[in-house]
């Protein structure tokens, strides 16, 4: 029997390490990645692609809406509210908010066993870049620890603020609108510079569900957390 298990046991191992070398590999990917987008701003993310594929599957000439802007041309208060509303530790922590998950994992269960939709995010805006520049909207547990991967690596190759430059161009805010200058003369017919306090705190509430806010801009829940927010901003510091 021993005779007969070795070859086994070899083909294992064989197995196991050529799998580790490629995780290895697929690291040091998506670490050159981080070091490029350091310098070079991003054509398409593979969440923007995606969305585009879907949109032309209805509509063959469909094209997103997605203007790169730098860092000081977009509006101060945009970045106070969306770090109020998607990130309030942003400018303390290294990637990761680990509080904040267990909180997120707490509520979601205690929904889930009341019968409830409502999910929330414990992910902070670095991880939420992690996932908008690399990865795809698919909800995994594998897919949520390469985020968190990338998340550290993003936090050392990166400052504060790169990082929030990035997110705010590459965030989805609605059916094919990518980016802050592309949302601000979606929905106020300005530019991204130009966004008062209340289009900006505006803009961040729509950050958890886009798709939905661009088709329904004035619920009870939006105008409240809009109003939450423009009080929150004022206490935010910004990169």
């Amino acid at each position: 029997m021993t005779g007969i298990r070795r070859p086994w046991l070899h083909r294992s191992m064989l197995a196991l390490m050529a799998l580790a070398c490629l995780l290895l590999l697929a690291q040091f990917w998506f670490f050159a990645q981080v070091v490029w987008y350091q310098y070079k701003t991003p054509a398409r993310t593979p969440i923007m692609q995606e969305q585009l594929d879907s949109l032309r599957e209805k509509r063959p000439d469909a094209e997103l809406q997605y203007r790169w802007v730098d860092y000081d041309r977009i509006s101060a208060s945009l970045k106070r509210a969306v770090i109020a509303a998607e990130d309030a530790n942003f400018m303390q922590h290294g990637g990761i908010e680990w509080e904040a998950i267990r909180k997120a994992w707490d509520y979601n269960r205690q929904q889930r066993e009341d019968g409830s939709a409502r999910v929330r995010g414990g992910s902070t805006i670095t991880q939420q870049l992690a996932k908008n520049l690399f990865l795809s909207g698919t909800r995994s547990y594998l897919r949520k620890a390469q985020e968190m991967i990338l998340a550290y690596m993003i936090e050392h190759v990166m400052d504060k603020e790169r990082i929030l430059e990035l997110y705010l161009n590459v965030a989805e805010w609605g059916n094919g609108i990518f980016g802050a200058e592309a949302a601000a003369r979606h929905y106020f017919g300005t530019s991204a510079a130009q966004l008062s306090s209340a289009q900006a705190a505006r803009l961040a509430a729509m950050l958890p569900n886009p798709r939905y806010y661009d088709q329904h801009r004035n619920t009870r829940y939006l105008n409240g957390r809009t109003a939450t927010l423009q009080q929150r901003m004022r206490m935010v510091d910004i990169p």
